[in-house]
């Protein structure tokens, strides 16, 4: 099990703006920046360290409901109830492509590991692949028959996998190869709320069926059914080496998993109900975060500087919480 001492630093910051519900957050690369969307229509980028907001951007015309930043930090993405996503200029806060495509509401987006493409998954029951650069779609990802809730890259930039509410996990060659098939991972029996990829290949789907399923997606071998939450799975991470991964549920837990064995490891209980972010930094980190409806707590890094940390701001109606808890390596008793 987890040394309880791994999870016994804990900070509180506060990131005071958003007029509405907190849909999204994501973290640069170094835990120093924070991109947030809310459903009041804007997203706000912030510094981490002193809680300040550094921008406010406008432009999406709905909820802003997913957010990503690329692994150089240079751009972020977000998706909106307006059926768009839009690609910013992280130094400069401008948007430098508005991404038109999708019919509905788009749920999810996320960067290749090489910065160069896009993946975006709609109401509209597509995913669409886009060329960074250009702000080009390259490829339509059509075949689920319910709306496209979530998607990932896998490390070698060869297959993006798509979760979706019809209950199956696809997943697509990033370059279409003629005798390479869409793999359709059945087994979920609701909606699949998070998919994500460790960097050994292997691939975990979360849903709202209260379960995460581990599959080998090279062979579409279920590895693992991993049982243990009492709410929605809404978020997934697997630890730098691939051999933990933590899941984010609605029933205010994230559950740590042991990936070779298949068994429940640590249980971390205080959350909030609606969660949104689950990852690991490379240092072994764990950082979860989620939302109500003025909400947003986040399990981050700490770093040196918090030290310094500015007071939040306390006059606006929606705030965003930071809880920071430090862990180690796991040990086993």
């Amino acid at each position: 099990m987890f040394d309880d001492e791994n999870y016994s630093h804990v900070n509180l910051k506060e990131f005071s703006g958003h007029k509405d519900e907190v849909n999204c957050c994501a973290f640069s690369p170094d835990w120093e920046m924070m991109v947030t969307g809310s459903d009041d229509c804007l997203v706000r980028v912030w510094n981490t360290l002193t809680t300040r907001m550094v921008c406010k951007l406008r432009g999406h015309q709905g909820a802003v409901k997913s957010c990503a930043l690329s692994s150089d930090s240079k751009l972020f993405a977000t998706a909106s109830y307006d059926s768009t996503v839009r690609v910013w200029q992280t130094r400069t806060g401008d948007c430098i492509h508005v991404l038109q495509g999708h019919t509905k509401s788009v749920e999810t987006v996320v960067f290749s590991p090489d910065c160069t493409k896009l993946c975006s998954g709609s109401w509209d029951c597509s995913a669409i692949m886009w060329d960074v650069q250009q702000g080009c779609v390259l490829r339509i990802l059509s075949g689920h028959s319910s709306l496209v809730q979530s998607c990932d890259f896998d490390y070698k930039d060869k297959h993006v996998a798509t979760g979706s509410w019809d209950y199956t996990v696809r997943v697509w060659p990033v370059s279409p190869i003629a005798d390479e098939k869409v793999k359709i991972l059945r087994g979920h029996t609701s909606n699949v709320h998070a998919v994500v990829f460790s960097r050994v290949g292997f691939l975990a789907s979360g849903s709202w069926d209260k379960t995460v399923r581990l599959w080998n997606p090279d062979t579409s071998t279920l590895l693992f059914v991993l049982e243990g939450h009492t709410g929605w799975v809404k978020a997934l991470a697997f630890s730098m080496d691939s051999l933990y991964l933590a899941s984010a549920a609605d029933d205010e837990t994230v559950l740590i998993w042991d990936v070779t064995s298949g068994t429940c490891i640590k249980e971390l209980q205080g959350m909030v109900d609606q969660v949104h972010t689950c990852k690991y930094s490379t240092e072994g980190t764990l950082l979860a975060s989620g939302a109500t409806a003025v909400t947003l707590m986040v399990r981050t890094k700490p770093s040196q500087e918090e030290q310094n940390t500015a007071e939040p701001e306390t006059s606006t109606d929606c705030s965003l919480k930071t809880r920071v808890s430090r862990t180690s390596s796991p040990c086993h008793t």
